[in-house]
Order: structure tokens, then sequence, then C-alpha cells
């Protein structure tokens, strides 16, 4: 569907007003207000108490669809309109798995069922993943203001072409041509992911905070108001980071990212930029009983014209966070070095048979 058709429809499907339908989760506000009766509640040494498992089960995508423009917000009956198609689309279950942003777009669409971006190879159903919850936002993105990552800077944009050209001969030549992500080595800092395996647990400790994500089983060890930042030579997947309380919120500053970390960016955006010059501030901020605030700042002039800010809200979970076992059940890996190494084989079969 081209660009003016999709505004059209978009525009007819965003002024048709319905209540939400049956498994479309209530609105939840993007900021919580503080109950009245509620403060923040506080560790033995007086710490703001932000341990427990949290979730980013949001369904506000990262950046806000062109289609939308300037709109930052959708109004209440153009939400409920979203929420019902969200649940006409995957409250059975049986649609393909809508991971990430692709949830939003397709409910903004009016297309009868979802499909997955990669139906060559097949998904997982949507039965595994978890509901999303939906607020009035278009984009994770606050700052620029129209809700969309700045450009790529010119070097980083001829990387990209290049990295591009490469994938198009070598998909799979190596397993350095596949993700980090199908690699099992991190998603990134901060992880963007929605919806799936995309909870964290919080643990404090007078001198520490330590992050568990549950994807891929990362753990981030931050020391508060300690030493200062490592070597500039000293480079990890997910950086050397120092935390420091600012009234009831916890700042964590990050540097010193592996040249092979990717910058943040869309999930499906296979060619990132490198995080060697990243500067990651990230918030943390109770502001109610079940909801965290996680505000984050990109300052990366090696990848973007311009930093940018996001903030997720991430919704109290009271349950025990599993280890997710990532390297020891990668055999798509394997498969999928093993498939190119078999298509090789027959393109070499089929030009001998040619001569």
């Amino acid at each position: 569907m081209n660009q003016s058709c999709m505004a059209r429809v978009l525009a007819v499907t965003l002024l048709t007003v319905a209540a939400p339908g049956p498994g479309a989760a209530p609105p939840v506000e993007a900021q919580s207000s503080q109950p009245e009766s509620w403060t923040v509640p506080r560790t033995l040494d007086g710490q703001p108490d932000l341990q427990g498992v949290w979730a980013n089960n949001t369904a506000t995508p990262l950046e806000r669809p062109e289609i939308l423009g300037d709109k930052a917000e959708l109004t209440d009956e153009e939400l409920a309109r979203v929420q019902a198609r969200y649940a006409e689309l995957f409250a059975s279950g049986e649609s393909d798995a809508a991971f990430a942003d692709s949830v939003f777009v397709a409910a903004l669409g009016d297309q009868d069922s979802f499909s997955s971006r990669d139906a060559a190879t097949g998904n997982y159903n949507q039965f595994w993943l978890v509901d999303r919850d939906f607020d009035n936002r278009t984009s994770l993105v606050i700052d620029p203001p129209n809700g969309r990552l700045p450009p790529f800077t010119p070097e980083a944009q001829r990387q990209r072409e290049a990295r591009i050209a490469h994938l198009a001969d070598n998909p799979a030549s190596s397993w350095t041509d596949r993700r980090l992500q199908e690699r099992c080595i991190t998603f990134g800092m901060p992880n963007l992911f929605a919806g799936y395996n995309t909870y964290y647990q919080i643990i404090q400790t007078p001198g520490h905070v330590v992050f568990l994500h549950e994807m891929i089983h990362d753990a981030r060890i931050i020391p508060l108001d300690g030493p200062p930042h490592v070597d500039d030579a000293i480079r990890q997947w997910h950086g050397d980071a120092r935390g420091r309380w600012e009234g009831d919120t916890l700042v964590v500053e990050t540097t010193n990212f592996s040249p092979r970390s990717e910058s943040p960016a869309a999930l499906y955006q296979r060619t990132r930029g490198s995080a060697q010059q990243l500067r990651l501030v990230e918030r943390f901020t109770r502001v109610g009983p079940d909801t965290l605030q996680h505000e984050f700042t990109v300052e990366d002039p090696g990848t973007y014209a311009g930093n940018w800010t996001a903030m997720i809200p991430l919704s109290r979970k009271d349950e025990a966070l599993f280890e997710y076992a990532c390297h020891e059940g990668n055999i798509g890996m394997e498969g999928i070095l093993a498939g190119h190494r078999a298509e090789e084989r027959e393109a070499e079969a089929a030009a001998a048979g040619a001569r």
C-alpha cells in the first residue's frame, strides 16, 4: 500500500470510534499520577525502593509513524478504536506474532489479519506473546518533538550502505554476518524490545544496583557514587555504567561501549550504527505503586546527527523471572549457517552443469 493510500485509510480508521473489543486491555497512563496516599517506598538505607520485577509491554512504537505527522497523542476515541482493532487481530492468539512496533502499526490499519514480516521461514504465533499495554502516546521518543530519531551522520550512513551491500551478498557467510541478538550476545542497551521476554528484575544494595534482564539473561551491575569511568581503552558490550541518586530518581550514565555494540535504534534495523561514541543517560523514577518511568537520552555523535530522548513506562509484576537460556538452545544459528552452505553447494552444482 502506498503512502497516500495509507494516509486515507488511517484517516478514516482514526476517525471511526469504537469501544475496545474482547481481549483489549484498558488504556494506561504514560505517566501515572501518584495516589494521594502513596509515597515512594524506601530501602533500609533510605534509597528509593525500585526493587522487584518490572515489564516493558508497551504497544507504543519507538518512532511515531510518519503518517501521523505531528500528532503526539491519540484522542481517547482514537485510542479505543486502535485497541479494538488490536483485539480483533490478536485476541485469538492464532495470528502470526507481532513483535515490537508492528503491533501499533497493525492496529492503525484496516487489514483483516496480520502476517509475519518473515513469512517465508515462519514465525511464532501471537499465543506466545503477552498482551500489550496501550496509552495515548504515538511514540516513545519525546525529543525531537516529531517523535522520530535524528538522521544518521554522513559517515554512519556510508557504513550502513556498505553493510547493506555486504549482507546482500553474504547473508550468512559467517556467524559474524548475523545480528548480535541472533548470536545470543546482547539485545543492546537499552533493550527497546517490548512484549517478548522484556521483564527486568532490580536488586539494590547500599552501594550497587543490579538490573537483571530476562532477554538473553543480561545483567548490569551498577556502582553508585563510586569511582570514575574506566580507561577509555576498556570497552564492553554493555559499556561501563555509573549510577547516582538525584532526589528520588536513579540516574545511570554509561560510556565505553564496544565498537561492535549497536547504537540504540528500531529493533528490525539490521544496520545500526556502532555504539563506540555512545553516551547513554538513563533516569529511573517510581511515579506510582505499579509504574517505574524509564527515561533515557542517547548521545551518539558517531551515529546520529543529534541527541534523542525516549520514555518507557515499566509495569510492576508479581511474577518470578526465569533464566532465558539463549546460547543453550540456539540451534537456529546452526540451521541458518547450514542452510546457506547448502544453497552455495546447489549454486556451484548448477554452475558446473551449465558449463
